[in-house]
């Protein structure tokens, strides 16, 4: 199996043309779709991931969930956080990652 690291946790599988998590191998879909359709996916209250910043009793500012939330994706086998976002409210999950497979099979191939 040809495995091409992509990001600290993601790899694909070239052969099998899917995503695989680095750390458990679980098979995550498939390499020409979006990876974050095969994580577990988690909105995080933002007060719970950052505390105020304050600058004395003139100042003080906490992210707001009316103009920003927090999405995390784990791999679904052995949990790891494998991406996060942030995100205006209502806006679509974005594709970070989309890969050219057959130039990477030509490349790995070379070799």
């Amino acid at each position: 199996m040809t495995r091409v690291r992509i990001t600290e946790y993601l790899v694909v599988d070239l052969e099998g043309e899917r995503w695989r998590c680095e750390r458990c191998n679980h098979d995550l879909g498939a390499a020409r779709e979006d990876y974050k359709r095969g994580c577990l996916v988690a909105e995080r209250p933002l007060e719970e991931v950052h505390a105020p910043i304050t600058g004395g009793a003139a100042y003080s500012f906490t992210p707001s969930a009316e103009y920003c939330r927090l999405i995390e994706f784990y791999c679904p086998g052995c949990g790891v956080m494998v991406e996060n976002e942030y995100l205006p409210p209502g806006h679509p999950l974005t594709r970070d990652i989309e890969l050219d497979i057959d130039a990477l099979r030509a490349k790995h191939a070379e070799r």
